[in-house]
């Protein structure tokens, strides 16, 4: 109890600090109402808050401050926000609100702050209610940190009943699910309800910014803490239809280390009793249509494995070689193909690769997660798209048959966790934008070779029937060039050259619509039979105009092709 009782005061001293030195937001922003919901099943603590802003100020406010202690940000695997659709309902990872790191003035330095910018900005007495998803991994700490094979395990677990906020509370509530309904001890305060494993403090109203209550949660949890030290994913991409995964794993269990001695009888004749903490399977959600499953170690094929599966999924059960207690360790690979056309796709005679990030292991804690993309021999031009910050380099493999080798694209990120097993894509984006600038600059010359035939033939809707394809076959390109632009956008690995793409994209549209208006300028002189010289004076600034953009548009394709 005095070990709680140090902890409960260390977490006190923390927010004192913060609040010592925290100052108010300028800005007539409050939250009206916030609901937190705060999820320990697992090791992983997934924290979600819908917050419902209001401006009662006069000037426009178009982001809202997210505010965390640095001692728990180191913690913080995946931050989101996104739009608010209502209790049960699924929302699309693409209508997620953008969110970055910022450094306000006058905040206390023992804050991290990050703004959510809002679809638009909030006049005077509007309101908007986002959530905000906040992951972190490590945040539950065993107590005690040792344990015997008998004992079952206890963590800690510790956060403020108000929402840290620069900004006025008007209500707010929080809610603590429990794995089990087993609480050795938790934080009592005013309106504090407990509900078999879940814990209800609020509501509490009118609460000034920087309002906390600290509150110390000490339970039983005995899920898997399984925590990938290191995991090595390799994606290599086959000439023959095929995509191969090999994933290694070093795993150690992150929960109450063992202490004293291990009996595996004891374990086997009473596992939940005598070894309630340790987890003996793990289990890998697999996309459909895997094939060639293998797990081994370091001594050979490991047989205690289990595969099912059906047309949209498949499982894969496997069983280290020994029950994993608290701080044991053990290392083993798992290897699988995929069908290419399901990962593969082309574009423009290019193509991109789209397949999921992370690891497919259930509630797993990644340290260090390298993922490696070995694409086909003489592929280039390479670019990157992930819906989050990745560290990356490139490398070459040597393989059989190979002359030159394979360029292999190396994806690094610390604090993985489940949300990050998104989609990613590699792709030649750069070669696509250029290939799609040149046939729209064709799609141009073919327009003006109808207005040459139209002055030597006559034939006015032989002209318009050019235009009426030209519009057609303009519109299916804007809409490629919107997705390579867009996937140049998201990729970290082109934001050097990304200006000049953005620049030129632009110069094509302002050429595009000053070739369009030559074109309607003409046709509309011709059958109104306006005078030649009249005609040729409509179209002379016109064509001034379009001469000069054509002359960027080219110089700014050779600059791209060198860089």
């Amino acid at each position: 109890m005095g070990v709680r009782r140090k902890m409960a005061l260390r977490f006190d001293l923390i927010i004192f600090t913060i609040l010592l030195f925290a100052s108010p937001v300028l800005s007539d922003l409050i939250l009206s109402k916030v609901d937190r919901r705060i999820d320990l099943t697992s090791q992983i603590v997934r924290i979600t808050s819908t917050l419902k802003v209001e401006n009662e100020g006069s000037e426009p406010v178009s982001e809202v401050l997210l505010a965390f202690p640095d001692l728990q940000v180191k913690d913080l695997a995946l931050l989101k926000a996104s739009p608010h659709e209502g209790k049960g309902k699924v929302k699309s990872l693409s209508a997620s609100l953008p969110v970055e790191n910022v450094k306000p003035n006058g905040m206390p330095a023992a804050l991290t702050f990050y703004a959510v910018k809002l679809p638009k900005a909030l006049g005077k007495g509007d309101s908007y209610t986002f959530d905000v998803l906040a992951v972190f991994a490590h945040a539950l700490r065993p107590f005690p940190e040792k344990i015997t094979q008998a004992d079952i395990q206890l963590v800690v677990f510790q956060e403020s009943a108000f929402y840290l906020t620069p900004y006025v509370v008007k209500v707010q509530s929080l809610s603590v699910k429990l794995p089990e309904s087993r609480i050795e001890s938790y934080t009592k305060l005013e309106n504090t309800k407990i509900h078999g494993s879940e814990i209800k403090y609020g509501p509490y109203e009118n609460l000034p910014s920087f309002s906390y209550s600290p509150i110390v949660v000490h339970f039983e949890s005995n899920q898997p803490f399984a925590v990938g030290q290191e995991v090595v994913r390799e994606i290599e991409i086959s000439h023959w239809g095929n995509v191969q995964v090999t994933e290694h794993y070093k795993l150690v269990h992150g929960g109450a280390q063992n202490k004293g001695e291990f009996s595996r009888l004891d374990y086997q004749a009473r596992p939940t009793i005598r070894g309630a903490s340790a987890f003996k399977y793990l289990i890998a959600k697999m996309p459909p249509r895997v094939h060639s499953v293998y797990y081994r170690d370091e001594i050979g094929n490991i047989s205690t494995s289990n595969l099912w599966g059906d047309s949209k999924k498949t499982e894969l059960l496997i069983e280290p070689r020994y029950p994993l207690f608290g701080g044991w360790r053990t290392a083993f690979t798992i290897g699988y193909g995929l069908p290419l056309k399901d990962f593969l796709f082309e574009l423009e005679g290019n193509r991109f690769l789209n397949i999921t990030f992370g690891s497919p292991m259930n509630e797993l804690v990644i340290d260090n997660l390298i993922v490696k993309v070995v694409l086909p021999e003489g592929s280039g031009d390479i670019s990157v798209s992930a819906p989050f910050p990745v560290n990356q380099w490139e490398e070459t493999k040597l393989s059989h048959l190979d002359l030159t080798g394979r360029p292999v694209v190396v994806l690094q990120k610390t604090n993985v966790v489940p949300e990050h097993n998104q989609f990613f894509q590699v792709q030649a984006a750069i070669q696509q934008v250029e290939n799609v600038i040149n046939r729209c600059l064709t799609t141009h010359d073919k327009l003006e070779a109808s207005l040459r035939d139209l002055s030597r033939t006559g034939d006015v809707q032989a002209c318009k029937a050019a235009r009426k394809a030209a519009d057609g076959l303009l519109k299916e390109l804007s809409k490629e060039l919107k997705l390579v632009l867009s996937f140049l956008q998201s990729s970290s690995a082109a934001s050097q050259i990304l200006p000049k793409v953005e620049e030129l994209v632009a110069k094509e549209k302002d050429l595009q619509e000053k070739v369009m208006a030559k074109h309607s300028t003409v046709v509309d002189c011709y059958e109104k039979k306006t005078g030649i010289r009249d005609s040729e004076n409509r179209v002379a600034a016109q064509q001034q105009k379009i001469t000069a953009l054509r002359q960027e548009v080219e110089n700014l394709l050779e600059l791209i092709d060198e860089i």
